[in-house]
């Protein structure tokens, strides 16, 4: 029988909260991330909004002088992982004993996966353009150990001190949800006791902002009111939404987790994957592979599809997208479809790239907690015409006990990746 894997720890960087308790509360309340862009000067771009992280200040999680050597996309990712670690009750490795077990815990047997899109684009387009104005010689030491996007999990690995293997999984937006299933599968294969998981992304910058625009993905007819610009699901959708931040889970075998009496918070039941092999940057237009990858999963976590109550869109608030995930949807659960809640938190966070699949797997694993289940705002006037017809929980917040959640995300390049979680005692 494979190894049953908790999650016993989670933390979070987001545009609506940098904490878990501050994220979830602005979550079932409604509460948008979107706003003006702050990060650089929009001006010049048809897209001038996004969901930013607010008031985030590495000290609080890193030392100024480890913080100084990370891209932005690193230290979101430590400063979540450091929540999550936390949370889970983990003992401190300190780099001269890192080595040492303590009370029980391998730090040989600790890995991280994490997902990751873009890397470190500000310090890629900042020593760009230092090196046309000055010359070669001028690019700063540092941008190649800041820019490439393993290191995120790396500097996570060396905040601390675990020896695990530390693994980047680039899925584009499939990123966040892919890294969390491989490290379900590196528990389950007993290669490892513990997996710090997740994804991360800091990528508005004028370079990815003005590349999505350029691809008409983004949002632009609510330059004037961001604050209802991220609408899946809707008619009056006109694109998605960039958003940032990181999600970290810590996964851990579950007898593993038992034996130092750590808290249980839900169970990683299962994981499924696929490709499209379509096309770039559309999915394909019927979802069928996305229903496979929701098969994959279901077969995963020995569940059939009756048994999902709650399911947490990929949603972007893109033409192709939401009709897509909706017949998807319909194909992938039958009848039953008229029954599942759904709801699409990137109406609130914006669409977080590598960072979307596991701050919606924190989604998930709240809703099991809390019983409550989180709205898609700004819908308004569901898209019938387009089919997108089913249960969405318009705009407010639904108390519902459940025991069983699952999460999709949808990247470029046709990937699609789905996760289960259930309720602890299920």
């Amino acid at each position: 029988m494979q190894n049953e894997v908790a999650v016993t720890g989670l933390g979070i960087i987001s545009p609506i909260g940098n904490s878990i308790d501050e994220f979830w509360n602005n979550c079932i309340n409604g509460l948008t991330g979107v706003g003006p862009i702050t990060h650089f000067d929009a001006s010049k771009l048809e897209s001038k909004i996004a969901a930013e992280v607010k008031n985030f200040d590495p000290s609080v999680w890193i030392d100024r002088k480890e913080a100084r050597k990370m891209a932005l996309f690193s230290q979101y990712a430590v400063a979540a992982a450091t929540q999550a670690w936390m949370d889970a009750g983990l003992p401190d490795f300190a780099q001269n004993e890192s080595l040492q077990n303590k009370g029980g815990i391998d730090p040989d047997r600790i890995a991280v996966v994490l997902g990751n899109g873009i890397g470190g684009i500000e310090i890629f387009t900042e020593s760009h353009a230092k090196m046309l104005q000055d010359g070669p010689d001028r690019i700063p030491p540092m941008t190649i150990p800041q820019m490439i996007a393993n290191e995120a999990a790396a500097n996570i690995s060396m905040h601390f001190g675990v020896h695990g293997p530390a693994l980047t999984q680039v899925t584009a937006c499939a990123s966040g949800t892919d890294a969390l299933g491989e490290a379900l599968d590196l528990v389950r294969a007993g290669r490892v006791d513990i997996v710090i998981a997740g994804g991360t992304e800091a990528a508005i910058t004028e370079f990815a902002v003005g590349s999505f625009c350029r691809l008409k993905a983004l949002s632009t007819s609510y330059n004037d009111r961001p604050e209802l610009a991220s609408r899946p699901f809707d008619r009056d959708r006109d694109g998605f939404v960039i958003g940032e931040g990181a999600g970290i889970l810590i996964l851990e075998r579950l007898d593993h987790a038992k034996a130092r009496n750590a808290k249980i918070r839900a169970i990683f039941a299962g994981y499924g994957s696929s490709c499209d092999a379509y096309h770039l940057t559309a999915p394909q237009p019927e979802g069928i592979f996305g229903v496979k990858a929701i098969e994959h999963a279901l077969r995963d976590a020995d569940l059939q599809a009756t048994d999902i109550e709650y399911y947490n869109a990929h949603g972007t608030g893109t033409d192709l997208n939401d009709p897509m995930e909706s017949k998807m949807l319909k194909k992938a659960f039958g009848s039953s479809v008229k029954s599942l809640k759904i709801s699409s938190t990137k109406s609130m966070t914006g669409h977080c790239i590598a960072a979307a699949g596991a701050i919606e797997a924190i989604v998930c694993i709240k809703s099991l907690e809390t019983g409550i289940l989180p709205p898609t705002i700004h819908l308004d006037n569901p898209d019938i015409e387009q089919g997108c017809d089913l249960d969405y929980i318009p705009n407010t917040a639904q108390a519902r006990k459940i025991k069983t959640a699952m999460s999709a995300s949808l990247g470029f390049g046709g990937h699609n990746g789905i996760i289960i979680f259930k309720a602890v005692g299920t």
